[in-house]
């Protein structure tokens, strides 16, 4: 009724991944992500939050949809999780529903999608919502990993019930790891951020280190790699929620950097590309278009090199240089 195309139950007690989360986080493989070092102690167990929580309820809301062709000129791709509305909003509100029901009926509730200190793959699993792949990210046999998981931790107590823990789905399979472009994981179902197209797209503001550049190809905005050459995206189903449908699926990469940073933030509310902010989307454009090799971009990344932002007009510099210019 409210979208969620799957959901599952568990028995709330403490994380099950909780120590090879923190064994992450204290091998400083989260880089400058410091908003995932908050809330240990809930992630590790969310009745320190909420001390009446009997069960946790996992919800997952489906996002896949087929890639617009590539337009002509040049342009950059973005992760399909960002084609449309923000899912931090759009869930944020369904779960705000959710939990004025669970309310009248008597039952409390805490949690949210990953802005909250949970570690919702952990609950996903732990509630047969599907299995961590070797890319650490969450799939569900026959319906793929494009989908977004939140967590509701309720004072209801879940009747006894075996547990419908689904077994490891990725068998020999590396092609996650090995299509990594930028050699990201460490092993299977840990990886490196500081070597993450996604980290350095949406998550760090800083320089982008000039040997992962190259290798950023044309991503402008986080990455997919890693989920497309997964064999269990293949059939994945096709979202039928319009607010996820994909607008910004690729961006004009000449008129972004032609923008002004206040009007980039205009065009891009309700959505994620305003996350790292307009100084890093231009950095991210300068990268995209150095890799995209097409000497049309010269000209606005010269004028893009005289810029006032230090940061966008170094990025501008490498990008010229990738192109013999």
């Amino acid at each position: 009724d409210l979208g969620f195309q799957h959901v599952g139950f568990t028995p709330v007690g403490p994380a099950a991944h909780y120590e090879a989360f923190q064994r992450w986080v204290e091998n400083g493989l989260h880089g400058t992500m410091r908003y995932m070092e908050r809330g240990m102690d809930i992630r590790q167990d969310p009745r320190r939050r909420m001390p009446e929580a009997k069960t946790a309820m996992v919800l997952a809301m489906e996002y896949d949809h087929l890639r617009p062709p590539r337009p002509d000129g040049l342009y950059g791709r973005v992760a399909a999780y960002a084609w449309g509305r923000d899912y931090h909003n759009l869930i944020g509100k369904r779960l705000k529903k959710l939990r004025k029901r669970l309310d009248e009926a008597g039952i409390a509730s805490w949690g949210g999608v990953d802005t909250a200190p949970i570690l919702e793959r952990s609950w996903a699993t732990a509630a047969g919502l599907g299995v961590n792949g070797k890319n650490g990210v969450q799939f569900l046999p026959a319906h793929g990993s494009y989908m977004f998981l939140s967590v509701l931790f309720l004072s209801w107590t879940l009747p006894e019930a075996p547990l419908p823990v689904l077994r490891d789905h990725c068998g020999a399979c590396t092609r996650c790891l090995t299509g990594c472009p930028t050699d990201a994981f460490v092993s299977p179902r840990e990886l490196d951020s500081t070597r993450c197209i996604a980290y350095w797209t949406i998550e760090n503001r800083g320089v982008i280190p000039e040997d992962l550049r190259p290798r950023m190809k044309d991503w402008f905005f986080g990455c997919d790699d890693c989920q497309t050459v997964c064999p269990h995206n293949v059939n994945a189903p096709e979202t039928a929620e319009e607010d996820f449908y994909p607008r910004n699926a690729w961006v004009d990469l000449v008129e972004l950097l032609e923008s002004d940073g206040e009007a980039l933030m205009t065009r891009f509310l309700g959505t994620p590309l305003r996350r790292p902010g307009a100084e890093a989307l231009k950095r991210n454009a300068c990268v995209a278009l150095g890799n995209l090799g097409d000497t049309d971009a010269i000209p606005v990344l010269r004028h893009a090199a005289d810029s006032s932002s230090a940061l966008v007009a170094d990025h501008a510099r490498w990008a010229l240089g990738k192109l013999g210019a």
